[in-house]
């Protein structure tokens, strides 16, 4: 982790992905508190950059209120949506497809659980040869040893990984 990285702007998207109120609910208030204020952090940069935010929210079966994206980061106009019915983004979306209308390269992912939907994006992504940058301190897995191990050990073979903070660093010099 901590490694320098670069943005391009116009060849770079964020996704959010499954930061939604039934999952955020296995997790502590402090953690939810954490995560939601960092990824509020990271989307207004990116806004701010020019760079597209893509929201990836989970339903299967039918659409209750526990699975509205969190009060504190509606998506703005301008911000994509997207309804998968899997773990992972790719498969019942066309996320590709619209990534690609974008000339989107790079790839900023962040979401909750990270042994769910930020494994699943990092593996499809990075077969179909998009950049990843994973934002280690804008994930979460219910299994603290899970975290661990696929932060340091497993999406750095794929990914760099890196922190909320240094990506924003790293977009203020765009």
């Amino acid at each position: 982790m901590g490694a320098p990285i670069t943005i391009e702007p116009h060849k770079t998207a964020v996704l959010i992905m499954d930061y939604q109120i039934r999952i955020f609910n296995f997790f502590a208030k402090e953690i939810q508190d954490d995560l939601a204020f960092r990824a509020n952090k990271v989307l207004s940069t990116a806004r701010q950059k020019g760079i597209p935010v893509i929201y990836i929210e989970v339903v299967r079966g039918e659409r209750t209120p526990e699975h509205a994206i969190l009060a504190q980061l509606t998506p703005q106009p301008g911000d994509i949506v997207l309804t998968k019915h899997r773990v992972g983004p790719f498969s019942t979306t066309d996320l590709n497809e619209r990534l690609k209308k974008l000339g989107i390269e790079t790839l900023v992912l962040m979401g909750v659980a990270s042994s769910g939907c930020v494994l699943s994006a990092v593996r499809w992504a990075a077969d179909i040869d998009y950049k990843l940058i994973v934002l280690s301190d804008c994930c979460a897995d219910r299994d603290d040893e899970v975290q661990r191990v696929l932060m340091e050990k497993i999406f750095p073979g794929q990914a760099t990984v890196t922190t909320s903070r240094e990506f924003m660093e790293a977009a203020a010099k765009v």
